[in-house]
């Protein structure tokens, strides 16, 4: 029986000029993205009428496609004024996630491997996606690790990084939990396999330092400065396992969900934590005054 390849949601996708519903074909079997993954993305979200740091995720997508080889065909100002014209083909009740997408689609003659930048595509796919996160996740610490930038594209939003950060889950999943804390290849905390991770001790802010086996986060930046702004004290360290599990909170910060907090990691319960909770009520508040302070 064949798969049902329609979304699961309702989505619309900027393409070539026009706007298509639903999931249309657009890479073939011989694309090199499908078979040599040149593919990259960057997602943002719109929600109650806001799409918070939405011109930073398209200045990204464009780093990450010249990471990848990639030549960017639209500016960062041309994708947010699609997004914006996308975000108006939906009811306006439902969170969206915004997703440009680059990928190249022949190989580099004389070398099929290697992409051909000047066969770049583009498309923009928005689709309703609620926001997750509530209740808090509970995390384990991964068998698996991040790739150093010597073994794998890790200054792009890469779609070939996803697969490592799928297995995590997975295994994850088996074992009961809702997600997985990853190391780097030192063994030192990164992230986990979707989001980037804090943790709290002593009234102190920790997040793992970017040392380029992760990508920092758009989110995690924001919280970052907004945390600064409001007195707290934020550490960006090398952080060990062990730092994690005698922490006294772990909170996690994503575009998908924005931020999160942990109940339990391995064997160690955790509370609800005012951290936790105090980041997201910044993050929220920033978000919807810039929202008013700009119209």
């Amino acid at each position: 029986m064949a798969v049902d390849t329609s979304p699961r949601t309702t989505t619309w996708t900027h393409v070539d000029g026009e706007w298509l519903s639903g999931n249309p074909p657009l890479i073939g079997p011989t694309s090199h993205a499908m078979w040599l993954a040149s593919t990259v993305f960057d997602g943002a979200r719109w929600f109650d009428g806001i799409a918070p740091d939405l011109d930073l995720h398209c200045q990204r997508i464009n780093r990450s496609a010249l990471a990848m080889g990639l030549k960017p065909v639209k500016t960062p100002e041309e994708i947010e004024t699609l997004a914006w014209e996308g975000i108006e083909k939906f009811d306006g009740k439902t969170p969206l996630y915004i997703k440009p997408m680059y990928w190249g689609e022949h190989g580099s003659p004389g070398s099929v491997v290697a992409v051909d930048g000047e066969s770049t595509r583009f498309a923009l796919c928005l689709f309703e996606a609620p926001l997750g996160g509530q209740g808090g996740i509970s995390l384990t610490v991964s068998p698996f690790r991040r790739p150093s930038p010597e073994t794998a594209m890790t200054d792009a939003k890469a779609g070939s990084l996803y697969p490592n950060s799928g297995r995590m889950i997975l295994e994850a999943k088996k074992r009961g939990f809702d997600n997985a804390l990853a190391c780097d290849m030192n063994g030192n905390v990164a992230e986990t396999a979707s989001s980037n991770v804090f943790m709290v001790k002593d009234g102190i802010v920790y997040t793992p330092v970017a040392n380029r086996t992760f990508l920092a986060g758009i989110t995690r930046a924001r919280v970052i400065g907004l945390l600064r702004q409001e007195g707290f004290e934020v550490r960006e360290e090398t952080l060990s396992v062990e730092q994690f599990m005698a922490a006294d909170e772990i909170f996690t910060t994503g575009n998908f969900a924005k931020v999160v907090g942990v109940t339990r990691l391995d064997g160690r319960e955790f509370q609800p934590g005012p951290l936790a909770r105090k980041a997201l009520e910044l993050y929220m508040d920033w978000a919807f005054g810039r929202s008013v302070s700009e119209e």
